[in-house]
């Protein structure tokens, strides 16, 4: 029970992180030690069918590690359903607060996640390099507009769903680089079960598929999938870097003005430019905040191995 209550906490967690644009909850899964295990338990989903469809139930539930899954995803769910329009609130009202918190929390996960690497050499510096500069060239991209035909809609859930379990990017932040995420929130605000249907699908297909392929990579090539990965949250900073100045701006499904692309400031800069207090203390005070929170949660889990052992 007590592990149970722990990986529900996970899952919290995990939706907590996906609801803010920007901030992966695969992060979270890596922070908190049930990376590994995720990607395997969902790449073995595809085993259990036979069994399934043979009547064998408690094969079934073992090798897809349903106990694990089930308490996972409710409380992802929860969270996502609880904590959505707390989060919202507190990124509209007092971003960089917020902003501060994820920045330190992810930046110390570079640290846990880099530290488990055995081998430091030249392909594994290439692996990193690169995924600093994809995660930073997907958070400065421009948004593109995809079409909202069935085909690019099942493309669209199958890249984002992907995006969604890499540690540093953010599944809906692809979406709006894709031009499709006002089209999929307002499929789920009018219920269009045929678009929902088939985004569904696309992310069925590519998380089935992508958790497969990233767990093979990580047994096969521990250390330079680590160093990948390691980039893509150093590059994801990028994203999270409290003081911004907004360049453009895109229409929410309610007709009101969101930030879509943004600049980076200096805190003094950013007092400069728009007037406003940068609230300095506040925010090393909350990212300090966030790294400890890390820790903390790598010291409960007893985890001497972050990266490499399930809850």
């Amino acid at each position: 029970m007590k592990n149970a209550l722990l990986l529900y906490a996970k899952g919290m967690a995990m939706g907590a992180a996906d609801v803010v644009p920007g901030v992966s909850g695969g992060t979270v899964a890596f922070i908190t030690g049930i990376y590994d295990e995720l990607l395997r338990s969902i790449a073995s989903l595809p085993s259990a069918v036979g069994p399934l469809l043979r009547g064998r139930v408690a094969e079934a539930w073992a090798r897809a590690n349903a106990s694990f899954l089930l308490v996972l995803f409710a409380g992802i769910l929860t969270s996502v359903f609880t904590l959505a329009k707390v989060i919202t609130y507190l990124l509209e009202r007092h971003p960089i607060p917020v902003w501060s918190f994820f920045f330190g929390l992810i930046l110390v996960s570079v640290y846990l996640v880099g530290r488990e690497i055995k081998q430091r050499n030249l392909p594994l510096l290439l692996a990193f390099a690169a995924g600093i500069v994809f995660a930073f060239w997907i958070t400065v991209a421009a948004p593109v507009q995809w079409g909202s035909d069935m085909l690019s809609l099942f493309l669209a859930g199958a890249i984002a769903i992907c995006a969604m379990i890499l540690p540093g990017i953010s599944g809906s932040f692809i979406l709006v680089l894709l031009g499709l995420y006002p089209v999929v929130l307002g499929a789920v605000k009018s219920l269009d079960v045929a678009v929902l249907a088939v985004f569904a699908l696309g992310c069925l297909v590519g998380l089935l598929s992508f958790a497969r392929l990233l767990s093979w990579t990580l047994r096969r090539w521990r250390d330079l999938t680590l160093g990948f990965l390691t980039g893509l949250m150093l590059g994801s900073l990028n994203k999270v870097w409290p003081w911004k100045q907004t360049l453009t701006w895109r229409l929410d499904s309610h007709g009101q003005k969101t930030p879509l692309l943004e600049q980076n400031l200096l805190p003094g800069a950013f007092g400069d430019l728009t007037g406003q207090d940068p609230q300095l203390l506040l925010a090393v005070g909350l990212a300090i905040a966030g790294i400890l929170l890390v820790l903390s949660l790598e010291w409960v889990a007893g985890r001497r191995q972050p990266a490499t052992q399930g809850a």
